[in-house]
């Protein structure tokens, strides 16, 4: 967290004791309503400092006080993030989170972070996907919902039904075991890292599609490609120009499988992969460097 204003780490009270015991939740919250780990860093800054001002006495339940206060904070940052994304250049992507074993074991959670569903959530209104992630990812009451929306508990409960169906008819489908997960990025990985054609042919589902990030700072696909003959010439022709400085690394990317691509050493992409049926159906790559910074330590996660 920042260090213009009070740390909340520095004075042991009540205030901070319950700050930090619900930091990582409240981080969850405000990353899976905004999809960018820098702005959810921001939006628990100014949590705490509406939360050091508050008068605890009066407080029934201190979490659920402080989703609130988390909730209506990203929802006027989501508000701005959306015209900010409006002069984005290319596909804008969710910011990757290095994340631990324990996130995956989560399954719930796991979905519900993963660059597939928060690409989801990106079609949702910003009331709508603070409703929904509240309810179906945190399982908070539709009451307490509605205070932090500021909308009546029936009409929570209708855009809760609302967002639950458009989520539904465009989440992956299918839930693929960790051994399966396991097989489908090692052959992937394998393939790629010797330029093996067909190798990716066999593991890339037909409709495979590769959505990069490159934020106008370094090149990328500016629009999804789609198609596995497509997207496997895009694969082994950019790895082909850099294979002598490039090496790939395995490692769990918002609770699923990804690699991370270093040139001589330097961290150069993030690519998420979504596996259905023993295949890859979605490729992720962020390039942009303002997006990578958290992928040098693991994030906490929690719901």
């Amino acid at each position: 967290m920042s260090t213009e204003h009070q740390d909340p780490a520095a004075t042991a009270n009540p205030a901070t004791e319950t700050f930090l015991a619900h930091r990582n939740l409240l981080f969850t919250v405000a990353y899976e309503m905004l999809g960018s780990a820098a702005d959810a860093e921001d939006v628990l800054q100014e949590t705490w400092l509406r939360w050091a001002n508050v008068d605890l006495d009066t407080v029934r339940d201190r979490r659920a006080y402080l989703v609130r206060i988390t909730t209506r904070q990203a929802l006027t940052r989501l508000r701005t993030l959306g015209r900010r994304k409006e002069s984005y250049v290319g596909s804008w992507l969710p910011e990757p989170l290095l994340t631990s074993p324990d996130v995956a074991e989560d399954v719930e959670l796991a979905d519900s972070v993963s660059m597939a569903m928060l690409l989801v959530l990106e079609t949702l209104t910003p009331t709508e996907r603070a409703v929904f992630v509240l309810r179906d990812v945190f399982d908070l009451g539709y009451d307490e919902i509605a205070e932090a929306v500021d909308k009546s508990s029936a009409a929570v409960r209708q855009i809760a039904h609302r967002a639950r169906e458009h989520v539904a008819a465009r989440r992956p489908r299918g839930i693929v075991s960790p051994a399966e997960t396991r097989d489908a990025l090692d052959a992937f990985r394998r393939a790629v890292e010797t330029g093996d054609l067909q190798g990716l042919l066999d593991i890339l589902a037909p409709d495979v599609v590769l959505v990069g990030d490159g934020g106008g700072v370094k090149q990328a696909v500016l629009r999804p490609i789609v198609g596995a003959d497509k997207v496997a010439r895009v694969l082994t022709a950019g790895l082909g120009r850099v294979a002598g400085a490039a090496s790939l690394q395995s490692v769990q990317v918002n609770g699923h499988p990804a690699l991370i691509l270093r040139l001589d050493g330097e961290l150069d992409s993030v690519v998420a992969l979504r596996i259905e049926e023993g295949l890859v159906t979605g490729l992720y790559a962020v390039r942009n460097p303002q997006k990578l910074s958290h992928m040098e330590q693991e994030t906490a996660l929690r719901r």
